[in-house]
Protein backbone atom coordinates (compact mmCIF):
# COMPACT_ATOMS: atom_id res chain seq x y z
CA UNK A 1 0.00 0.00 0.00
CA UNK A 2 1.33 3.43 -0.94
CA UNK A 3 2.54 5.66 1.88
CA UNK A 4 0.15 8.55 2.48
CA UNK A 5 3.13 10.92 2.59
CA UNK A 6 3.64 10.22 -1.11
CA UNK A 7 0.14 11.33 -2.04
CA UNK A 8 -0.22 14.64 -3.84
CA UNK A 9 -1.63 17.72 -2.15
CA UNK A 10 -4.51 17.67 -4.64
CA UNK A 11 -5.54 14.18 -3.52
CA UNK A 12 -5.28 15.02 0.17
CA UNK A 13 -7.36 18.18 -0.31
CA UNK A 14 -9.95 16.10 -2.13
CA UNK A 15 -10.14 13.76 0.86
CA UNK A 16 -10.46 16.67 3.28
CA UNK A 17 -13.36 18.07 1.26
CA UNK A 18 -15.51 15.12 2.40
CA UNK A 19 -14.99 15.96 6.08
CA UNK A 20 -16.77 18.56 8.25
CA UNK A 21 -14.58 21.66 8.34
CA UNK A 22 -13.77 21.43 12.05
CA UNK A 23 -12.51 17.86 11.47
CA UNK A 24 -10.48 18.96 8.46
CA UNK A 25 -8.97 21.81 10.49
CA UNK A 26 -7.94 19.36 13.22
CA UNK A 27 -5.62 17.62 10.74
CA UNK A 28 -3.41 20.72 10.77
CA UNK A 29 -1.65 19.36 13.88
CA UNK A 30 -0.41 16.24 12.06
CA UNK A 31 2.64 17.84 10.48
CA UNK A 32 3.91 20.99 8.80
CA UNK A 33 2.63 19.73 5.46
CA UNK A 34 -0.91 19.26 6.82
CA UNK A 35 -0.98 22.61 8.62
CA UNK A 36 -2.48 24.56 5.74
CA UNK A 37 -4.07 21.88 3.53
CA UNK A 38 -7.57 22.37 4.97
CA UNK A 39 -7.55 25.99 3.77
CA UNK A 40 -7.74 24.82 0.16
CA UNK A 41 -10.68 22.48 0.53
CA UNK A 42 -13.44 23.51 -1.93
CA UNK A 43 -16.12 22.61 0.62
CA UNK A 44 -16.81 24.31 3.94
CA UNK A 45 -19.24 22.85 6.46
CA UNK A 46 -19.98 23.91 10.01
CA UNK A 47 -22.69 22.15 12.01
CA UNK A 48 -23.27 22.89 15.69
CA UNK A 49 -26.40 20.70 15.94
CA UNK A 50 -24.54 17.80 17.63
CA UNK A 51 -23.53 20.24 20.39
CA UNK A 52 -27.14 21.26 21.08
CA UNK A 53 -28.88 17.89 21.29
CA UNK A 54 -29.75 16.23 24.57
CA UNK A 55 -27.57 17.51 27.38
CA UNK A 56 -26.20 20.31 25.25
CA UNK A 57 -23.69 22.95 26.23
CA UNK A 58 -24.75 26.31 24.77
CA UNK A 59 -21.55 28.06 25.80
CA UNK A 60 -19.51 25.46 23.92
CA UNK A 61 -21.80 25.79 20.90
CA UNK A 62 -21.45 29.56 20.99
CA UNK A 63 -17.68 29.36 21.22
CA UNK A 64 -17.38 26.91 18.31
CA UNK A 65 -19.59 29.04 16.11
CA UNK A 66 -17.66 32.22 16.83
CA UNK A 67 -14.36 30.42 16.34
CA UNK A 68 -15.51 29.22 12.93
CA UNK A 69 -16.67 32.66 11.83
CA UNK A 70 -13.85 34.81 13.12
CA UNK A 71 -10.82 32.50 13.34
CA UNK A 72 -11.17 30.06 10.46
CA UNK A 73 -12.91 31.93 7.64
CA UNK A 74 -10.36 34.78 7.41
CA UNK A 75 -7.61 32.24 6.64
CA UNK A 76 -9.55 30.30 4.04
CA UNK A 77 -7.59 30.29 0.78
CA UNK A 78 -9.44 28.29 -1.90
CA UNK A 79 -10.28 30.53 -4.87
CA UNK A 80 -13.49 28.61 -5.65
CA UNK A 81 -16.07 27.26 -3.19
CA UNK A 82 -18.11 24.29 -4.32
CA UNK A 83 -20.33 24.39 -1.25
CA UNK A 84 -20.66 26.38 1.97
CA UNK A 85 -22.98 24.80 4.54
CA UNK A 86 -23.77 26.23 7.96
CA UNK A 87 -26.22 24.89 10.56
CA UNK A 88 -26.70 26.84 13.78
CA UNK A 89 -29.22 25.90 16.47
CA UNK A 90 -30.30 27.47 19.76
CA UNK A 91 -27.93 30.41 19.72
CA UNK A 92 -28.04 34.02 18.55
CA UNK A 93 -26.46 35.28 15.35
CA UNK A 94 -26.05 38.84 14.19
CA UNK A 95 -26.43 40.31 10.72
CA UNK A 96 -22.64 40.56 10.46
CA UNK A 97 -22.38 36.77 10.81
CA UNK A 98 -24.56 36.23 7.78
CA UNK A 99 -22.74 38.97 5.92
CA UNK A 100 -19.42 37.19 6.47
CA UNK A 101 -20.74 33.94 5.00
CA UNK A 102 -22.46 35.60 2.07
CA UNK A 103 -19.43 37.80 1.40
CA UNK A 104 -17.20 34.73 1.32
CA UNK A 105 -19.62 32.88 -0.95
CA UNK A 106 -19.75 35.75 -3.42
CA UNK A 107 -16.01 36.46 -3.43
CA UNK A 108 -15.17 32.77 -4.03
CA UNK A 109 -17.85 32.16 -6.68
CA UNK A 110 -19.72 29.62 -4.55
CA UNK A 111 -21.90 27.09 -6.35
CA UNK A 112 -23.87 26.02 -3.28
CA UNK A 113 -24.88 27.96 -0.16
CA UNK A 114 -26.90 26.26 2.58
CA UNK A 115 -27.73 28.04 5.85
CA UNK A 116 -29.97 26.68 8.59
CA UNK A 117 -30.58 29.01 11.54
CA UNK A 118 -32.93 27.81 14.30
CA UNK A 119 -32.43 29.96 17.42
CA UNK A 120 -34.67 30.36 20.43
CA UNK A 121 -38.09 31.71 19.46
CA UNK A 122 -37.61 34.98 21.37
CA UNK A 123 -34.61 36.01 19.28
CA UNK A 124 -34.90 38.86 16.79
CA UNK A 125 -35.09 38.31 13.06
CA UNK A 126 -31.95 38.61 10.98
CA UNK A 127 -32.23 40.30 7.60
CA UNK A 128 -30.46 38.16 5.04
CA UNK A 129 -27.88 40.13 3.00
CA UNK A 130 -29.50 41.20 -0.28
CA UNK A 131 -26.11 41.04 -2.02
CA UNK A 132 -26.53 37.27 -2.23
CA UNK A 133 -29.36 37.66 -4.73
CA UNK A 134 -27.00 38.94 -7.42
CA UNK A 135 -24.51 36.07 -7.14
CA UNK A 136 -23.95 34.86 -10.70
CA UNK A 137 -22.17 31.60 -9.77
CA UNK A 138 -24.78 30.24 -7.35
CA UNK A 139 -26.40 26.97 -8.52
CA UNK A 140 -28.01 25.83 -5.23
CA UNK A 141 -29.44 28.01 -2.47
CA UNK A 142 -30.98 26.58 0.70
CA UNK A 143 -32.27 28.74 3.56
CA UNK A 144 -33.99 27.42 6.68
CA UNK A 145 -35.22 29.26 9.74
CA UNK A 146 -38.22 31.30 10.90
CA UNK A 147 -35.85 34.07 12.04
CA UNK A 148 -34.36 34.56 8.57
CA UNK A 149 -35.93 37.57 6.87
CA UNK A 150 -35.56 37.63 3.08
CA UNK A 151 -35.57 40.87 1.12
CA UNK A 152 -35.15 40.31 -2.61
CA UNK A 153 -34.07 43.65 -4.15
CA UNK A 154 -35.36 44.93 -7.48
CA UNK A 155 -31.94 44.14 -8.93
CA UNK A 156 -32.14 40.45 -8.00
CA UNK A 157 -30.53 38.22 -10.65
CA UNK A 158 -29.49 34.60 -10.15
CA UNK A 159 -28.68 33.46 -13.70
CA UNK A 160 -27.19 30.07 -12.71
CA UNK A 161 -29.54 29.04 -9.91
CA UNK A 162 -31.12 25.62 -10.52
CA UNK A 163 -32.18 24.61 -6.98
CA UNK A 164 -33.97 26.87 -4.50
CA UNK A 165 -35.00 25.52 -1.08
CA UNK A 166 -36.83 27.88 1.31
CA UNK A 167 -37.96 26.39 4.62
CA UNK A 168 -39.84 28.46 7.21
CA UNK A 169 -38.22 31.74 6.15
CA UNK A 170 -40.04 35.06 6.28
CA UNK A 171 -40.30 37.63 3.51
CA UNK A 172 -40.00 41.38 3.92
CA UNK A 173 -43.03 42.00 1.71
CA UNK A 174 -45.43 40.29 -0.70
CA UNK A 175 -43.26 40.93 -3.77
CA UNK A 176 -40.10 39.25 -2.46
CA UNK A 177 -40.90 35.70 -3.50
CA UNK A 178 -42.30 36.76 -6.86
CA UNK A 179 -39.20 38.84 -7.64
CA UNK A 180 -36.94 36.02 -6.54
CA UNK A 181 -38.61 33.36 -8.69
CA UNK A 182 -38.88 35.45 -11.83
CA UNK A 183 -35.16 36.28 -11.62
CA UNK A 184 -34.03 32.64 -11.82
CA UNK A 185 -34.26 31.85 -15.56
CA UNK A 186 -32.87 28.29 -15.32
CA UNK A 187 -34.53 27.21 -12.06
CA UNK A 188 -35.40 23.50 -12.13
CA UNK A 189 -35.99 22.44 -8.52
CA UNK A 190 -38.08 24.48 -6.05
CA UNK A 191 -38.96 23.55 -2.46
CA UNK A 192 -41.11 25.89 -0.35
CA UNK A 193 -42.26 25.12 3.19
CA UNK A 194 -44.65 27.81 4.36
CA UNK A 195 -45.42 28.55 8.01
CA UNK A 196 -47.74 31.07 9.60
CA UNK A 197 -45.02 33.63 10.21
CA UNK A 198 -43.85 33.85 6.58
CA UNK A 199 -45.96 37.01 5.98
CA UNK A 200 -47.28 35.75 2.62
CA UNK A 201 -51.00 36.00 1.91
CA UNK A 202 -50.73 33.39 -0.82
CA UNK A 203 -48.32 31.46 -2.98
CA UNK A 204 -47.68 32.19 -6.67
CA UNK A 205 -45.31 30.02 -8.70
CA UNK A 206 -45.20 30.84 -12.41
CA UNK A 207 -42.19 29.21 -14.04
CA UNK A 208 -42.13 27.56 -17.48
CA UNK A 209 -38.80 25.78 -16.93
CA UNK A 210 -39.39 24.25 -13.49
CA UNK A 211 -38.96 20.45 -13.36
CA UNK A 212 -39.55 19.62 -9.69
CA UNK A 213 -41.82 21.44 -7.23
CA UNK A 214 -42.46 20.66 -3.55
CA UNK A 215 -44.89 22.81 -1.56
CA UNK A 216 -45.66 22.35 2.14
CA UNK A 217 -48.33 24.58 3.70
CA UNK A 218 -48.46 24.57 7.48
CA UNK A 219 -51.79 24.70 9.32
CA UNK A 220 -50.82 28.10 10.78
CA UNK A 221 -50.56 29.84 7.40
CA UNK A 222 -52.83 32.77 6.63
CA UNK A 223 -55.63 32.45 4.12
CA UNK A 224 -54.86 33.00 0.48
CA UNK A 225 -54.59 31.29 -2.89
CA UNK A 226 -52.00 28.86 -4.23
CA UNK A 227 -51.49 29.74 -7.90
CA UNK A 228 -49.17 27.39 -9.77
CA UNK A 229 -48.34 27.55 -13.49
CA UNK A 230 -45.56 25.05 -14.27
CA UNK A 231 -46.09 23.39 -17.69
CA UNK A 232 -42.72 21.56 -17.73
CA UNK A 233 -43.03 19.95 -14.31
CA UNK A 234 -41.91 16.31 -13.96
CA UNK A 235 -42.42 15.89 -10.20
CA UNK A 236 -45.05 17.58 -8.02
CA UNK A 237 -45.33 17.31 -4.24
CA UNK A 238 -48.11 19.26 -2.52
CA UNK A 239 -48.84 18.96 1.20
CA UNK A 240 -51.44 21.21 2.80
CA UNK A 241 -52.32 20.73 6.47
CA UNK A 242 -54.87 23.54 6.62
CA UNK A 243 -58.41 22.49 7.52
CA UNK A 244 -61.31 23.96 5.59
CA UNK A 245 -63.37 25.60 8.29
CA UNK A 246 -64.88 28.95 9.19
CA UNK A 247 -61.42 30.53 9.42
CA UNK A 248 -60.15 29.12 6.13
CA UNK A 249 -62.82 30.01 3.57
CA UNK A 250 -60.47 32.26 1.62
CA UNK A 251 -57.95 29.53 0.87
CA UNK A 252 -58.05 28.12 -2.66
CA UNK A 253 -56.04 26.36 -5.37
CA UNK A 254 -55.52 27.49 -8.94
CA UNK A 255 -53.14 25.00 -10.52
CA UNK A 256 -52.73 24.67 -14.27
CA UNK A 257 -52.54 21.30 -15.99
CA UNK A 258 -49.05 19.75 -16.04
CA UNK A 259 -48.75 17.83 -19.32
CA UNK A 260 -45.16 16.63 -18.69
CA UNK A 261 -45.86 15.30 -15.18
CA UNK A 262 -44.49 11.85 -14.28
CA UNK A 263 -44.99 11.66 -10.52
CA UNK A 264 -47.25 13.44 -8.03
CA UNK A 265 -47.65 13.27 -4.26
CA UNK A 266 -50.69 14.99 -2.75
CA UNK A 267 -51.52 15.32 0.96
CA UNK A 268 -54.54 17.47 1.82
CA UNK A 269 -57.27 17.76 4.44
CA UNK A 270 -59.79 19.25 2.06
CA UNK A 271 -61.45 18.50 -1.27
CA UNK A 272 -58.65 17.47 -3.70
CA UNK A 273 -60.61 18.16 -6.89
CA UNK A 274 -58.60 21.19 -8.08
CA UNK A 275 -55.34 19.38 -7.41
CA UNK A 276 -56.39 16.16 -9.14
CA UNK A 277 -57.45 18.00 -12.28
CA UNK A 278 -53.90 19.32 -12.65
CA UNK A 279 -52.14 15.93 -12.34
CA UNK A 280 -54.12 13.78 -14.78
CA UNK A 281 -50.97 13.22 -16.92
CA UNK A 282 -49.03 11.65 -14.05
CA UNK A 283 -47.77 8.07 -14.34
CA UNK A 284 -47.36 7.66 -10.57
CA UNK A 285 -49.69 9.19 -7.99
CA UNK A 286 -49.61 9.08 -4.19
CA UNK A 287 -52.76 10.46 -2.56
CA UNK A 288 -53.54 11.10 1.11
CA UNK A 289 -56.88 12.85 1.63
CA UNK A 290 -58.64 13.43 4.95
CA UNK A 291 -61.70 14.93 3.21
CA UNK A 292 -65.19 13.60 3.91
CA UNK A 293 -67.88 14.39 1.35
CA UNK A 294 -71.62 13.73 1.16
CA UNK A 295 -71.45 13.94 -2.63
CA UNK A 296 -71.56 10.80 -4.77
CA UNK A 297 -68.24 11.71 -6.36
CA UNK A 298 -65.16 13.25 -4.73
CA UNK A 299 -64.12 15.05 -7.92
CA UNK A 300 -66.12 16.03 -10.97
CA UNK A 301 -67.03 13.62 -13.74
CA UNK A 302 -64.89 13.68 -16.87
CA UNK A 303 -61.45 13.66 -15.20
CA UNK A 304 -59.42 10.79 -16.68
CA UNK A 305 -55.97 9.66 -15.55
CA UNK A 306 -55.02 8.23 -18.92
CA UNK A 307 -51.29 7.80 -18.15
CA UNK A 308 -51.57 6.54 -14.59
CA UNK A 309 -49.76 3.23 -14.02
CA UNK A 310 -49.20 3.22 -10.25
CA UNK A 311 -51.52 4.59 -7.56
CA UNK A 312 -50.83 4.78 -3.84
CA UNK A 313 -53.90 5.65 -1.79
CA UNK A 314 -53.78 6.26 1.96
CA UNK A 315 -56.89 5.18 3.83
CA UNK A 316 -57.48 7.87 6.42
CA UNK A 317 -61.16 8.89 6.06
CA UNK A 318 -64.64 7.44 5.59
CA UNK A 319 -64.65 8.19 1.86
CA UNK A 320 -61.71 6.02 0.89
CA UNK A 321 -63.79 3.35 -0.89
CA UNK A 322 -65.78 5.96 -2.80
CA UNK A 323 -62.59 7.69 -3.90
CA UNK A 324 -60.98 4.36 -4.79
CA UNK A 325 -63.87 3.25 -6.99
CA UNK A 326 -63.87 6.59 -8.79
CA UNK A 327 -60.11 6.50 -9.38
CA UNK A 328 -60.22 2.92 -10.67
CA UNK A 329 -62.97 3.83 -13.10
CA UNK A 330 -61.02 6.82 -14.40
CA UNK A 331 -57.59 5.13 -14.67
CA UNK A 332 -57.77 2.76 -17.67
CA UNK A 333 -54.01 1.94 -17.72
CA UNK A 334 -53.51 1.37 -14.00
CA UNK A 335 -51.21 -1.58 -13.23
CA UNK A 336 -50.32 -1.32 -9.54
CA UNK A 337 -52.46 -0.10 -6.67
CA UNK A 338 -51.30 0.19 -3.05
CA UNK A 339 -53.80 0.90 -0.28
CA UNK A 340 -52.18 2.01 2.96
CA UNK A 341 -54.02 2.23 6.27
CA UNK A 342 -52.18 4.78 8.37
CA UNK A 343 -53.06 3.57 11.87
CA UNK A 344 -52.16 -0.13 11.45
CA UNK A 345 -49.63 0.02 8.60
CA UNK A 346 -51.86 -2.26 6.56
CA UNK A 347 -50.96 -2.51 2.89
CA UNK A 348 -52.99 -3.88 0.02
CA UNK A 349 -51.37 -4.29 -3.39
CA UNK A 350 -53.56 -4.83 -6.39
CA UNK A 351 -52.02 -6.08 -9.60
CA UNK A 352 -53.39 -5.61 -13.06
CA UNK A 353 -52.82 -8.09 -15.85
CA UNK A 354 -52.00 -5.25 -18.26
CA UNK A 355 -53.93 -6.66 -21.17
CA UNK A 356 -57.20 -8.42 -20.50
CA UNK A 357 -58.82 -5.61 -18.62
CA UNK A 358 -59.40 -7.56 -15.37
CA UNK A 359 -57.84 -7.31 -11.94
CA UNK A 360 -56.14 -10.67 -11.40
CA UNK A 361 -54.96 -10.57 -7.80
CA UNK A 362 -54.59 -8.81 -4.50
CA UNK A 363 -51.68 -9.12 -2.10
CA UNK A 364 -52.32 -8.26 1.54
CA UNK A 365 -49.23 -7.26 3.52
CA UNK A 366 -49.61 -7.36 7.30
CA UNK A 367 -46.81 -9.70 8.23
CA UNK A 368 -47.85 -12.35 5.70
CA UNK A 369 -49.01 -12.63 2.08
CA UNK A 370 -52.37 -13.93 0.99
CA UNK A 371 -53.47 -14.36 -2.61
CA UNK A 372 -57.08 -13.60 -3.55
CA UNK A 373 -58.88 -13.81 -6.86
CA UNK A 374 -60.81 -10.74 -7.98
CA UNK A 375 -63.36 -11.14 -10.76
Amino acid sequence: MANISNWSDELLIKILSYLPTKVAVSTSVLSKRWKFLWKWSPKLEFDDYPNTIGDFNLSKSSYLCQYFIYKILPFYGAPIIESLRVRVRLRTLQSKDFESWVGLAISRCARELSISYLPFYKEHEVLFPSSLFTCKSLVTLKLEGFKILVDAPRTVCLPSLKTLDLRHVRFLNQDCLRLLLQSCPVLEDLFIHRVGCDTLLGLVVHDPSLKRLSVHIDSTCSIGASIIVTPSLKYFNFEDSKVEDFYCKGFSYSIDHMPELEEANIVVLRNPQDLLESVTSSKRLSLRVAFNSTEKTVYREGIVFSQLEKLELFICNDDWSKLLVQLLKDSPNLQILSLIVDDVSFFVDLFYDGGGGDWIGMRVIDGKNEGLRLR
